[in-house]
């Protein structure tokens, strides 16, 4: 059977697919093509002056829609350039948007950041069928986002204002994921960008074309036919001239290799998971949960689990970013990390272990202290997430530690930052591609629309970068002063945020009187008096790094 007649009823024939470095073929083993579009944008002149690079004709790359893209899209936009946003699911949102559907479990032995959570999607078959089917594939094209029933804003909505719209009059400090998504989608739909994003939309590949004048950006599109119950994967290729990546934290999880867990995983694979597929404490009921992990989705889980569960034990490593014990519920223990967890009595050849709903794991948990749980009914893993662009495979390294990067790298096998980056955003050997929600412990949302005005007014020709070597030179700076590794993002210090951006604003600002425009705003007064109230409580949460100035020392 031919590819066309294997496809009837599409319209794209089947061909090979240009073959990427960033293919990780999974369990999904077919290694199969996919239709081919490619879609090269008019060529605009270029030269190796810095300044030629960026300007109002220039077409940019956006990847991701959740609150970090929509601000960078908008901005751009607004600055007169031309804007494709990418977005793999099915609208904007990013984290905040609620999908019942957990992602598939990640594997539960080592895995390198350049992998990323993208599964790789076999496309020389006809997808038809029931509609589980179909829920099932989207999915593996597009995993859903940890968000669960009853996550809640942690940042008061004062902190979350945005340049491109306030929330509605009379919010409430804390919000639920549904009204965050709602204020998110109304900044996009404001601003126009439901016009110029492409949903179902996931990027494959970015990489330079060869004569290095753009980036040629290779997508994959799922498609669905209204009346045809299945879907197909067309693949295109576009060069443009500027990429930002503004895909956010929470996608990879990042799995403990911990003696014993794959072994608990294997044989009890509902019982354990990573907190990305948590959804609500229901299944939890009456039961002994351990939570490995402390921050702030592990205690999340353990006050959800206070009314629901029997017994919650939370593991942890004593780390500086652990919240405190006295925040988690009466039915909840702090205990030690765990050493190893020890598997089932061996059973005869060929029997699975079956477990009853109320019947504890078989095995036992022995902790760093000594102390051994037992009767444990499920496990949660809140252990974070791996920093990871999989669609940018040239510049992961799986095999270069953290502590010891080239000056081209922006992921290292530990997964713990981005390196390279000038103010957290451009990337330092070529600022043409830009990265825009890489910062935390910070107002987020406000924070990135800080970050998405600077950079769409250097983006439109208005700010001129340092040179390489000034960057450079700033970027080792802070390295020296706050260390490489999951910290140097982190903005949690006493002033430093707005610290931030004011360097920002004051970089944006000298050059409007040469380049005209709008002066770019900072903090208000009213943002400063909150924040300083936001600030007051997480250094009572942090003391240590609030007395340490900054540096994260394990």
């Amino acid at each position: 059977m031919s590819a066309a007649t294997a496809t009837a009823g599409f319209p794209h024939a089947f061909v090979p697919h240009l073959p990427l470095k960033a293919d990780r073929y999974t369990h999904l083993e077919p290694q199969v093509a996919m239709p081919l579009i490619v879609d090269t944008y008019p060529e605009s002149d270029f030269a190796t002056s810095p300044e030629s690079r960026f300007g109002v004709n220039k077409t940019v790359a956006v990847i991701g829609s959740g609150i970090s893209g929509v601000c960078a899209a908008a901005h751009v936009l607004k600055h007169g350039l031309s804007v494709t946003v990418f977005e793999r699911s099915d609208g904007a949102g990013g984290v905040w948007k609620f999908d019942e559907r957990p992602p598939e479990d990640p594997p539960y032995v080592y895995r390198p950041p350049s992998y990323g959570d993208q599964h790789h999607i076999p496309s020389d078959v006809v997808f038809e069928g029931a509609n589980t089917d179909l829920s099932s594939l989207e999915v593996r094209f597009a995993p859903p986002s940890p968000c669960y029933a009853g996550l809640k804003t942690n940042v008061p909505t004062p902190l979350m204002g945005t340049a491109l719209g306030d929330w509605p009059e009379g919010s409430p400090a804390s919000v639920s994921h549904s009204t965050a998504l709602q204020y998110i989608r109304s900044l996009a739909k404001r601003s126009g960008l439901d016009a110029v994003t492409e949903f179902h939309t996931r990027v494959e590949d970015v990489r330079k074309t060869s004569d290095g004048s753009k980036w040629r950006i290779t997508t994959l599109t799922m498609e669905k036919d209204d009346g045809i119950p299945g879907a197909r994967f067309v693949q295109r290729v576009r060069d443009l001239d500027l990429v930002v990546v503004a895909s956010g934290h929470y996608n990879m999880p990042r799995i403990p290799q911990i003696e014993g867990l794959s072994g608990w995983k294997d044989s009890f694979p509902n019982r354990v998971i990573h907190s990305k597929r948590y959804r609500n404490p229901e299944k939890y009921r009456n039961q002994n949960v351990l939570v490995i992990g402390a921050g702030v989705s592990a205690t999340d889980v353990c006050k959800e689990l206070g009314e629901i569960s029997n017994k919650t034990y939370q593991s942890t490593r004593n780390g500086r970013f652990d919240l405190p014990a006295s925040v988690l519920p009466p039915n909840a223990v702090r205990v030690a990390t765990v050493e190893r967890f020890v598997p089932p009595e061996a059973k005869a050849e060929g029997e699975e272990p079956t477990l009853r709903n109320n019947q504890p794991i078989p095995g036992s948990v022995v902790l760093t202290d000594g102390i051994v749980l037992h009767d444990i009914h499920q496990v949660v893993i809140a252990t974070g997430y791996i920093v990871s662009y999989p669609f940018l495979p040239q510049l992961h390294s799986d095999t270069t530690v953290d502590a010891d990067p080239n000056n081209e790298l922006v992921v290292t096998s530990d997964g713990v930052m981005t390196h390279n980056l000038h103010k957290d955003i451009f990337y330092i050997n070529d600022p043409t591609l830009a990265f825009i929600g890489v910062p935390y412990h910070v107002a987020t949302f406000s924070l990135f629309d800080f970050q998405a005005q600077a950079l769409a007014r250097v983006f439109a020709g208005r700010v001129k970068l340092p040179t390489q070597e000034d960057m450079r030179r700033e970027y080792e700076k802070r390295v020296e002063s706050k260390g490489r590794g999951r910290f140097f993002h982190s903005l949690v210090t006493a002033g430093h945020e707005i610290a931030y951006v004011k360097d920002l604003a004051g970089w944006v600002n000298s050059f409007v009187k040469e380049t005209g425009g709008e002066p770019m705003p900072t903090h208000s007064e009213e943002f400063l008096k909150e924040y300083e109230v936001m600030k007051g409580r997480l250094r009572g949460l942090y003391p240590e790094v609030a007395k340490n100035d900054g540096r994260l020392q394990e």
